[in-house]
Parts: structure tokens; sequence; C-alpha cells
């Protein structure tokens, strides 16, 4: 070989590693398109399986529910693919044809999050997606399971282009101003039915008893005379006589209970407020275990079910930032979980507590980092290192804890500038003499038994039977009221009038001030007697929210009523009266409605406006009664909200109420910092 073919070899060879480097350079410097990272991922797992069911929904949608999803697609008649993902997990249906393309395989794909199904588009196969999703939208109520909603959606494909149409537009027409009853009992719904039973279990023979001599007596004075008086020797057996008289009537009401007790068994037989079944230990440690396998690899744990919110720049460099934190004066280990945080997963969405059982399956002291991909929520939590915890918790940054409307509105929630903003607060964080934990979090309702119904007949059914003591004397009043009426109108031939009944009452929307006063004052109160009178209990919550409820009234129940204690000290009251009584009831929660904080606890995460100035959606816990409202006419939600009076401003613009969407947690805290007290 000649020298010169050499020396173009050698210059060919080196302007290709040029390009190569500039190349590797350019494309670690740019971010992978979230779809095409997450689209990979799930066209794997459609590989090993068609029916794909995330581990991040254990209490609404357990892994176990697979081979029911995959029972349901066959009955479509075209090949089906199902990935079940958290509701923030997809943004538009582009990722179902990025999944296509990956699996190169044609046929039906579907997406079913926790509450619906959500995305669904056929390739290379005849199937009328758009029709089902219509007739799941108005043929099914919220409550309904995402397997309900598979299982008509499947109904649906299966009858063809021509007929799905027009079972689409028959929906369309006969519920488009109503929405189909729910689907199942709730908590709720059988405290009523309790109740309800035990009522009608005293109510229905008490008033059976009473009945069988009050018309007798009304029989009398119909006719025009008065009862008569059997007179002593006169009938045959004499006083014997008389027991025989209460026979029929304690038979008829005998038989009148019995008959209550079973018709309430059988109509009231539920035992579960949803389908799904139990989730077992291993689906309820499945994404502890694999962010924890993550996290023994590389401090920083991205979610491969969800869109990708870190380029390789910003994780090349919250790397860097972790190992230098790590090295510096009482730093230490820094782990990073970009992992959604939602109601349905093991830990009820609630950060802490997913931090700390992160921290016990890792087995490694540090601070433990959750962010948030889908809503890009930040949380810090440091478990053993010598660092002030209350630091961490109480004085980061709205900017990195919350985000501002810039990130808002950014599809990566600026979570790699927000990150990197964290480890700038952790880098100046006050370093402590000893080792410092976050202590124990607040528990989480038992997944296990989280959609178990109470038993029918527990303690609201025995409630409720001397409440239908109360029911049958009101009754039996209301009846010899009516029948003394009557038999005057009967005697004169007159027309009986007609009854009225008053609405139930609504927490309003604007109260008043002597409204809001009024009812702190009985909140508060409430909860004083119930926790004097409450066994002793290792549960702080009560606790907790009547101290914190006293620093806002300066330690004096009496500043309710002065004109100094202004509206929002008095909703932050009545909030933490009413959680604190529900915790001392074991029916504690620590979400409240974000639409009207006066409607008691929130049942469910939903995107509603909350301002009618601005569009922008928003993902927050809300009440039954604002869900239903939410589907129903979502333009109505904003005006829902709750307003203060003098002068009118929504609840959210004043302290310490800005902080209730966040949880009571939350709002103690703001309490306690308010006060300045530790």
């Amino acid at each position: 070989m000649g020298a010169g073919k050499l020396l173009v070899r050698v210059r060919a060879f080196f302007v290709l590693g040029v390009l190569a480097a500039l190349f590797a350079a350019f494309a670690a410097a740019t971010p992978a398109r979230a779809a095409d990272t997450q689209a990979a991922y799930l066209a794997d797992r459609l590989r090993e399986n068609p029916v794909y069911v995330s581990d991040q929904l254990p209490r609404e949608v357990p892994k176990s529910m697979t081979p029911d999803f995959a029972e349901v697609a066959k009955r479509t008649g075209v090949p089906t693919y199902v990935m079940v993902l958290p509701s923030g997990a997809v943004n538009d249906d582009g990722l179902l044809g990025a999944v296509h393309d990956r699996l190169g395989k044609d046929g039906l794909f579907v997406i079913v999050d926790d509450s619906s199904v959500s995305y669904a588009e056929a390739f290379g196969v005849r199937a009328p997606a758009d029709d089902a999703l219509t007739v799941c939208i108005y043929e099914l109520p919220y409550d309904a399971h995402p397997l309900d909603e598979f299982k008509l959606f499947a109904e649906v494909i299966a009858q063809g282009p021509e007929k799905a149409a027009q079972r689409a537009d028959a929906a369309r027409d006969k519920h488009a101003d109503d929405e189909p009853d729910e689907m199942y009992v709730g908590p709720s719904d059988r405290e009523n039915q309790s109740i309800l039973t035990g009522v009608l279990a005293t109510a229905v023979p008490a008033v059976i008893l009473l009945l069988f001599p009050a018309v007798r007596r009304w029989r009398q004075k119909l006719k025009g005379g008065t009862p008569k008086k059997a007179k002593k020797g006169k009938k045959k057996g004499g006083k014997a006589g008389r027991p025989r008289r209460w026979i029929a009537p304690t038979a008829t009401a005998l038989a009148a209970c019995a008959a209550v007790l079973l018709t309430a068994g059988a109509a009231f037989d539920q035992t579960r407020s949803s389908p799904a079944p139990r989730p077992r230990a291993m689906e309820l440690n499945a994404r502890l275990d694999r962010v924890a396998e993550g996290l023994a690899e590389d401090p920083v744990y991205t979610d491969p079910e969800s869109p990708r919110v870190l380029d390789d720049a910003q994780l090349a460099r919250l790397h860097g930032r972790i190992e230098k934190f790590e090295r510096s004066e009482g730093g230490g280990p820094v782990f990073v979980a970009v992992v959604p945080q939602i109601s349905e997963d093991e830990s009820e969405g609630d950060e802490e507590n997913f931090a700390y059982a992160l921290h016990d399956k890792v087995g490694q002291d540090g601070v433990y980092i959750v962010a948030d991909p889908l809503y890009g929520g930040i949380d810090a939590f440091n478990h053993g290192l010598r660092l002030d915890s209350l630091d961490l918790f109480l004085d980061l940054p709205e900017f990195i804890t919350y985000g501002d409307d810039k990130s808002r509105d950014a599809e990566d929630h600026l979570l790699g500038e927000r990150l990197d903003a964290l480890m700038t607060h952790l880098d100046e964080a006050p370093r402590t003499d000893v080792p410092d934990n976050p202590g124990d979090p607040y528990p989480v309702s038992n997944p296990v038994t989280e959609h178990d119904l109470p038993p029918l007949f527990g303690d609201d059914f025995w409630g409720g039977l001397f409440l239908g003591l109360l029911v049958a004397a009101l009754a039996y009043g209301l009846l010899e009221a009516l029948a003394a009426i009557a038999i005057v109108l009967l005697r004169r031939r007159g027309k009986a009038p007609l009854l009225t009944s008053a609405l139930p009452a609504s927490s309003p929307t604007k109260p008043t001030a002597s409204y809001l006063r009024r009812t702190a004052r009985t909140e508060l109160r409430a909860l004083k007697a119930d926790f004097k009178s409450a066994p002793p209990s290792s549960d702080p919550r009560p606790g907790d929210c009547l101290d914190a409820a006293l620093l806002l009234l300066e330690g004096d129940p009496a500043r309710i009523d002065h004109p100094d204690t202004d509206s929002a000290a008095l909703v932050a009251v009545i909030v933490l009266s009413r959680a604190g009584r529900a915790a001392l009831g074991h029916k504690g929660y620590n979400r409240c409605c974000a639409v009207n904080p006066l409607h008691g606890p929130a049942v469910t995460r939903h995107q509603v406006r909350l301002s009618t100035e601005r569009r922008e959606r928003r993902h927050v816990h809300i009440c039954g009664a604002c869900r239903e409202r939410a589907t129903s006419d979502p333009a109505s939600v904003p005006t829902r909200v709750l307003t203060l009076p003098d002068p009118p401003v929504r609840y959210e613009e004043v302290e310490p109420l800005d902080v209730v969407p966040d949880g009571i947690r939350r709002l103690i805290e703001k309490v306690r910092e308010m006060a300045h007290v530790a």
C-alpha cells in the first residue's frame, strides 16, 4: 500500500471519528422524545403478553387482574393489545401509534387508566374504536371500574362498525343530560343502609303494635262514639281474655321485623365497593422493589412507564450534583425516584409514605427525593443524614415543591431545573451534630381492606334500632294527627291537605361570617368533647388538629366571636375540627375537597378548572358531589369554589387556607409556621 493511500485512509478515519464524536455529543445533549422511550418499554412488555397491567395501581387494578383483561380482550374479535397505566401517564393517542410501530404488529391498541378506557386506535384491522369510547362515556356512571368499561368497550367493538355507530348515537341522546345510576355501594351508602335497616327493624313492628288498638279507637271515633271499655265480670274469661287481644299484633310485628331483616339482607348483599380483588403483598411491593433495584444501580431512577422528563444532559448534571453532595461535609447519598404518586398506588399517593418504604427497601440512609413526572410535585425526605429535616420539610422554596406557572405549562414540568435547585438547597441546608430522621409518616388506609364495606348489621345498625323507636313515636304521632284530621274531614266530607317536606341543606359556596362563626363554634366544641371522651390512642392526628385549631384562636375558643378573627381562620378551624373528629372515629382522612373544603373529605382526584379567569386544569382531590359536577358540567366547577366574606376572596388566596389542597397535615404545619411554633 502506498504512502498516499495510507494517508488518505488515516484522514478518512479521523474525519469519521470526529463526526461520530460530534453526533454522540449532540445525542447526549438532545432529549429523547418522551413517547419513544415510553413506547419502547411498553412495546417490549406487549411482546411478552398482549395485556400489560402496570404495577402502579394495586389499589384499583392489581396485576392479578391481567387474566381478566385478557379474557375480555378476546371478545373483540380482532387482535387486541391492552395497556393499563396511570391516568396521567398518557397525554394523547400518539403513544398508541408509537407502540404499534415499535411492536410491528397490527391490531386494536387500547390504553386503560385507573378509572376508564382512555385511548384506543385500530391499526390494520377494522374496529369502531371511537364509537366504543363514546358508548363507554355515556352509558357508564363515573364509579364504573376500569374492567367494567373495558367489558363494555369490547362488547361494542364486537358488534361491528354499523351497530356501534347506532349505539353511540343512542347513548348520546339518552344520557346527554343525565348520568346512569351508580354501579357500586360506597361506605357512606352502607352506613345509610345499616341505619335504614335498624330504623325499619324497630319502627315497623312498633308502629304495628301501636296501630292495632289505635285503629279500633279511630273506627269508634269515625262512627261518632268513643271506644268502649270492657266491664268487669261481663266478658267471658274475665282478665284472661285481654292478653288474647295482643296475640295477633305481636305475631304481626314479629313477622314484619323478620321480613325487614331478610329483605334488607337480600337487597343490601354487597360486601365490597369495587370489583377489584384484594391486592396481594407481592403486588403492593412490586413497584417499590422495582424502584429499589433501580436505585441500587443508579441513584436516579426514572419510571419507564411515564413520559421522559429528564434528558441526558440533565441526568448527567444531576448525577454530578449528587456525587458532589455525597463528598461534602455532612452530606451523604441522595436517591431520586422520578415516579408517579397517585391515590391508587401502594402508598395512596402519599410521597412521605413512599419515601419511607423505599428507604426500608434500599436499606441505606440518605436523602430520598420523590419527583412526580406526571404532575410535577417534588418532595425531599432525610433518612439518617446530619441535616435539619425541619428545614427540608418546611423551608423548601415553592418553585421546587410545586413549581410556577411556567413549569406547570411545560410538558416536563421543568423537573430538571427544579431538581438542580433542590440540590443547591441541600448543599446549603444546615448540618446537625447527629443524624436526623423525619419520623413515622401518617398511616394510609389499608389497601387490602380499602374496598371492604362494613357489615350491614354493624354499629350503624344498632344505632338505627334506637333511632327506629324515635321514628316510630314520630310516625305514630303523625298518624294520630292525620287520623284526627281525616276523621273530622271525613265527617264533613272534605279533602285532606297535602304534606310538605324540607330540602336538605348543603355547604354554602359563599357563606356569611355568622354562618362560619356558628359552624366553627359547633365543630370545635364537638371535637373537644369527643377528644376528652375518647380512649387513649397512639394516633396523633386528633390532638394535632385540636392544637392547630386552638393556635388559630390564640388558645381561646371564645375568640371565634371576636371581630378580629377573620373568615380564613374560621374555615381552618372547621376543617381541622372535622378532620380531628373523623380520626377519632377511625375514619381519618388527609385530603378534603379542593373545590370547597367545607364539603368534607375528598374521595378521588380529578382534573378540574378552579378559576373562571385561568383556563388551565389542575389534578386535585375533590368530593363525590364535585366529581359528579366536574363530569356532567365542568364549566360550573369554578363557581363552586369557596369564597370568603368581608371582602369576598377565594379561599386558596388567603393563609393558611392556601395549603388546604395539599392536605390536613400540611394545613397543620402551616398553622404552626404562622404561630411560630416548632
